[in-house]
Parts: C-alpha cells; structure tokens; sequence
C-alpha cells in the first residue's frame, strides 16, 4: 500500500475488489518543513468524505451509500485521494452480504494504510437531517476590501492587537491552493477559532489569500495555517478547521486544535 502514487498518472480502474490500490504518504515528509518533530503542538483529524461508493449485494443488486472516514492527526501517514477513488470504485462490481461487511473491510484497509486506527461510518439512505448543509459559526471575512498582492504563503501579513484580548471565529471561503504534484486548484473554506490577542482580520484575508498559488497537500496547509497563526498572533487556544471542496467523489477537511477534541462534519453549501 505504499508503492508508486497514481496521482497525476493515466489509471485504469478496476471494478473488483483491489486493496493494493491504496497508496499512503508519510506525514513527517510535509511536516520536517515545517519545523515538525514527533511531539505536535496540536491534537485533530482528517474527515474525509467519499460520495460515491456502490457494490452489489449477493443477488447483484446495486447498492449505493456515503463514507465518513476520520483519520488521527498523528497517524503516520496519510491515504493518497486518488487511490482511495480507485481502491472505493474496485467495490462497484463486487458482491457482499451485508453494508457491514464492506464497512469493516474498508476500515480494516485503510487502518492498515495509515498504520492507525480510523474511524468510518457507512450511510446507505440519504436522510435530510443527517446530510444538510450547515453554516459556519462567527464572522465571514470574505466582504472586507484588502488589497492582494502575495500569493505565495506570507506568514508575515498576520497582525493581532495584544491589549485587546477576544474569544472568537471567524471564516472565509476564499481558501485556495495547489495539489504539489498535478498543480489542480483545490478550493475551500476554512475557519479560525481562537482566544488571544485580537487577530485583525484584513490581514487574515491578506494571509488566506497568499496560499492561492502555494502548492501543498490539504492536511499540510491547515497545519501550516495553525503554526503561522500561533507564532505571529500568539493565541491561547487556537483551532483551524478546513473544509474543501470534493473532487472525485471525495471531500478532506482536516482539524488542527491545542484544546478542541470534539469535531462536528459540518458539510457546507459548496460540499
């Protein structure tokens, strides 16, 4: 599970069952960058989402349901998206008893492929209270006039008013950034909640603005957010949640935090 990406690569897909699919990353690649060791100032997780997943029952019936995948932070390794849509599309001709036996055999691969514990729930009937779209608590930045000119990450465009201490979130849905291998745009929204010194929100939109043309993984980017955010606005609790937007059937929405464990899937009217 850790042999060549299929990322930025001509594919066939398989419509039976394929484990060897999977390919996983190691995080400490991305986070030696950032000045990362095995102690993380931060504790989260990676929600994924996969839409599109379909297998046949025994009598060859079609079935359809969704996935909530949630990966540890300190796994050390992350599943590679593109071989996730292969390795979830091997299971579109493949024939089970149950849901539960397709849960489990996906959350046994995939806990093998991060070499941690995952959590991942299976959903087969769409249901209205448990899928609608939600919005984001706080403030959205989005309508503040700033003037752009940075766009590569430019950890110093963040300001913060230390004798003005404030408990509050604020977001925006101008994320964007670049997958470091096919240069694909990934676009999402993403939501700062701190206690601290007073952030000044022009320069957050200025800050957000600069990861336009950077070139990272999801998971890398927020936690690059979050160690740029704690060194120059010097909060005292500090959580950055991401939630981008899907591409192959696949949304990732990684959560970084120095105090918040609990992480709703707050799936947003772009998801």
């Amino acid at each position: 599970m850790t042999g060549d990406s299929p990322l930025g690569k001509q594919s066939a897909y398989p419509d039976e069952y394929s484990p060897e699919l999977l390919f996983s990353i190691s995080r400490s690649e991305n986070r030696v960058t950032l000045g990362l060791g095995d102690e993380l100032p931060f504790q989260g997780v990676d929600i994924w989402n996969a839409w599109e997943l379909s297998w046949l029952t025994n009598s060859g019936q079609p079935s359809v349901a969704t996935l909530e995948i949630r990966v540890p932070a300190d796994s050390p390794r992350i599943i590679e998206s593109k071989s996730l849509k292969l390795y979830l599309n091997s299971f579109s001709m493949s024939r089970y008893d149950a849901a539960e036996d397709v849960r489990s055999t996906i959350a046994a691969d995939l806990s093998r492929c991060v070499e941690a514990g995952i959590e991942l729930s299976l959903l087969e009937t769409a249901a209205d209270d448990e899928l609608c779209c939600e919005t984001l608590p706080g403030d959205c930045i989005d309508d503040l006039y700033v003037e752009c000119r940075a766009w590569h990450v430019d950890a110093s465009l963040l300001e913060a008013d230390a004798d003005e201490i404030v408990s509050e979130s604020l977001h925006s849905h101008l994320l964007r950034s670049l997958c470091p291998v096919t240069s694909q745009p990934d676009s999402g929204t993403v939501l700062i909640t701190y206690e601290g010194p007073r952030i000044d929100q022009p320069s957050l939109l200025r800050y957000i603005a600069s990861f336009r043309q950077h070139q990272d993984f999801h998971e890398a980017c927020v936690e690059r957010m979050f160690l740029d955010i704690k060194d120059r606005c010097e909060p005292t609790r500090l959580a950055v949640y991401a939630r981008y937007q899907r591409r192959g059937g696949i949304d990732i929405n990684p959560f970084r935090s120095d105090f918040e464990t609990d992480v709703p899937n707050t799936r947003l009217w772009r998801q």
